[in-house]
């Protein structure tokens, strides 16, 4: 089925609409921080490590009514949330991979970024962008607006960059409406399936830009695994298609629609993949090694996440899939 009237209700937020509201936001209260590490230090006591223990040897009721409103909005609501005020500086690396994680376990299920299994990836400037294969989210390039094989996206800051790096969420139904109002010629086009590398197993899997089913839109866009897919199909992309794809990038870049936020240090930022694209602009690194831009990424499935239309195939992670 497609959409064709306007989004209307929190989900379609226009970021200029946002930027004076702070309901978004949630600072953790002194008890809440305590509960974690409370949590924190019974995950030693019973001699477990992450990523080997589950929500139940993390037990954080300061937090549970929070995490319950969370897991409501992200799914029904603005779909992301900016959590504040974790003291990041005072835990070393193990304790952060706990204390996440174990956050993760309570707000849904952590699932797997790669191949390798890992439940915890590192956002850094690692990688080496002359090679084809680099991911850019290794780097210090910008990277453009996207959404992640998950349910849920989550991102804690360890250490921000000297300069750049800012962070920026667009609402995919404020896209849409867009399109809706100024492009409705091309809006077949976006329920198209196009094939996306990664999506499949060993070749790229179909899927459209945009799905609407039960009542809910969904959006998954990465546009270099849309060119990278065509590539290995041997399908070029039509100049329509290229066409298609430059208008939604355009549109993610109005000032109107996009919500810019520095994430600091002991910030986190979770945001629904269906209803949320995001971005980061390019950045310069510390000259120091130890205090280079650091974040870590958090993939979860979630117990309300939407169903998905039989075209529209979920992707919780490496190897499950939505629904699974």
């Amino acid at each position: 089925m497609i959409l064709k009237e306007k989004i209307t209700g929190p989900a379609a937020w226009r970021g200029a609409d946002l930027a004076n509201d702070t309901s978004w936001i949630h600072h953790l209260s002194d008890s809440a921080i305590a509960s974690l590490e409370a949590a924190l230090k019974g995950i030693k006591e019973k001699n477990l490590a992450f990523p080997h223990f589950s929500k139940a040897d993390f037990v954080i009721p300061e937090l549970q009514t929070a995490l319950q409103r969370h897991e409501k909005s992200l799914e029904t609501g603005l779909g992301f949330l900016l959590v504040k005020g974790l003291p990041v500086d005072r835990y070393t690396e193990d304790d952060i991979n706990i204390i996440y994680y174990g956050l993760g376990l309570n707000l849904g299920q952590p699932v797997k970024q790669n191949p390798k299994g890992d439940l915890l990836g590192l956002v850094m400037n690692v990688g080496d962008l002359s090679k084809k294969d680099t991911r850019v989210y290794e780097t210090n390039a910008y990277l453009p607006y996207h959404t992640d094989p998950s349910d849920v996206v989550g991102l804690l800051c360890l250490r921000k960059a000297k300069t750049g790096g800012l962070s920026s969420l667009v609402s995919a139904a404020a896209v849409y409406n867009e399109i809706l109002e100024k492009h409705p010629e091309f809006l077949a086009l976006y329920y198209r399936p196009m094939y996306y590398a990664h999506l499949g197993k060993n070749e790229p899997g179909l899927s459209p830009i945009f799905s609407f089913n039960e009542g809910k839109l969904s959006c998954r866009y990465l546009r270099q695994y849309i060119e990278l897919g065509a590539e290995m199909m041997e399908r070029p992309l039509s100049r329509i298609e290229v066409e298609a794809l430059d208008i939604f990038d355009n549109i993610t870049h109005n000032s109107e629609l996009r919500l810019d936020m520095m994430l600091e240090p002991g910030d986190l930022q979770f945001a629904n993949n269906y209803a949320v694209l995001h971005s980061r602009t390019e950045f310069v690194d510390h000259e120091q090694t130890e205090q280079h831009r650091k974040m870590l990424r958090l993939w979860l499935k979630m117990s309300n996440a939407r169903q998905l239309a039989v075209d529209f195939p979920g992707r919780n992670g490496f190897g499950t899939v939505a629904g699974s």
